[in-house]
């Protein structure tokens, strides 16, 4: 892998920025899942457009995943990974 810095692998970000637009993507494919991500967020349709690309806002939409369940192990299911792979993109991406 490489470094970006002392502290970051690069393909570690990107693996976790691609899974964090996927969970975004089948967050929005349903639209009451995604009027209930944007009312508890705060995140305007404007705004997540703006900050898409932005670590800090993918973390963000995983972070609204892990704080409920049932959706962070639907989402999980339907990208085919392990609930835990959602939980360390997030946390790759807050590093």
């Amino acid at each position: 892998m490489l470094e970006t810095n002392g502290n970051h692998k690069r393909s570690d970000q990107g693996d976790s920025s691609a899974l964090a637009l996927n969970a975004l993507a089948w967050i929005l494919a349903d639209s009451n899942r995604a009027e209930r991500m944007l009312s508890l967020t705060g995140i305007t349709p404007d705004g997540l457009r703006e900050a898409i690309g932005s670590p800090a806002l993918q973390a963000a939409i995983l972070r609204y995943l892990e704080n409920y369940e049932p959706d962070l192990l639907a989402c999980a299911d339907a990208l085919s990974v392990r609930p835990a792979a959602l939980v360390a993109a997030r946390q790759e991406l807050e590093a």
